[in-house]
């Protein structure tokens, strides 16, 4: 199990995940942050749901962020040849894109993808597309498509890719959700949308208006309030994950993926004394949706979009992050 600290977070403000330093994304939840996930391996084993891409040599790694945007960029460094993984979720929502860039030299490749859906235990029916690289996943309501620069084989209950990058070669991979009753969605170009969602989060990180000392670590904050905010309806969530405990071992393990008032107004102070009114004004419509009706019937917490009636269970499949159970949703 990968520890939290090891990851980083890309979103659409839809929805997001998590990217561990390895290459591997732990955690998924599609179409929205409170959807079912179809990658849960942070509250459970690698079977659970996961997609790793990373040379198959021991590396060196680094990663950042590229500039003021939610675009993540990790480096392997490896004996023979350097490439970066660039992760990100497209601006346009429903559309997560791997690039892998060769910077130097040639690496060997691998990829490793688990898809489970409903929170890590069901598994999908898997078919090829009939045309270029690619599969196609359903399960009940749910349809993902996984399309690819290079051929991938199935293994088992799995799908890997083992191919080579060379300096100067980019090699990508998009992930597409729709209903499963809808027609497979149309892949975006990469190249294009790395543009797009690269200059729609610099387009926003510069309408910022604090210039102080502390801009660089002020922004990446801001940016990560802005990911978490619902774009359909205003709403900001706590966090992406559930149950991840407050201690390790213990039972106090939430699941975050919702709208606290209380909370959310931090988030709304900190937005609007940097500038950010807009979203300032999407939460207060927001609110005023959430909580319309008697004052006596007020909540401590609501879905994004407003919802008031939100049941709670366990998942007694997923042992839980460092086995702190039960894993709530």
């Amino acid at each position: 199990m990968a520890l939290i600290e090891n990851h980083a977070l890309i979103g659409d403000r839809h929805s997001a995940a998590l990217v561990c330093k390895d290459g591997t994304i732990d955690w998924l939840c599609l179409p929205r942050f409170d959807s079912p996930a179809c990658f849960a391996a942070l509250l459970g084993t690698r079977d659970n749901g996961h997609w790793r891409i990373a040379p198959e040599a021991p590396a060196q790694i680094t990663r950042h962020y590229r500039g003021d945007s939610m675009v993540l960029e990790t480096r392997f460094e490896t004996a023979d040849g350097d490439i970066a993984l660039i992760d990100f979720m497209s601006i346009d929502p429903a559309h997560l894109i791997r690039i892998v860039e060769g910077r130097s030299g040639s690496v060997r490749c691998h990829l490793d993808l688990v898809m489970r859906f409903d929170h890590g235990i069901t598994i999908p029916w898997v078919t090829r597309l009939h045309r270029g690289h690619g599969i196609h996943a359903v399960s009940g309501p749910d349809q993902l498509v996984i399309r690819a620069d290079v051929p991938l084989n199935a293994r088992g209950m799995s799908t890997t890719a083992d191919f080579t990058v060379t300096a100067g070669q980019k090699i990508s991979f998009i992930l597409s959700h729709a209903p499963s009753h809808h027609p497979m969605p149309e892949p975006p170009d990469p190249a294009a949308a790395l543009r797009k969602t690269e200059a729609w989060w610099h387009s926003w990180s510069h309408r910022t208006a604090y210039h102080g000392r502390w801009r660089a670590p002020v922004q990446r904050s801001l940016l990560t309030l802005k990911a978490l905010t619902h774009a359909p309806t205003g709403g900001i969530a706590a966090a992406p994950t559930t149950s991840l405990p407050e201690q390790i071992g213990g039972t106090r393990n939430w699941d975050y993926r919702f709208c606290w008032p209380r909370d959310a107004s931090f988030c709304l102070l900190a937005l609007s004394h940097a500038g950010h009114h807009q979203e300032a004004r999407a939460w207060a419509d927001w609110l005023h949706r959430a909580v319309a009706g008697s004052p006596t019937q007020l909540q401590a917490l609501y879905g994004l979009g407003g919802e008031r009636y939100i049941p709670e269970q366990e998942l007694p499949w997923l042992p839980g992050y460092e086995n702190s159970k039960p894993v709530r949703i």
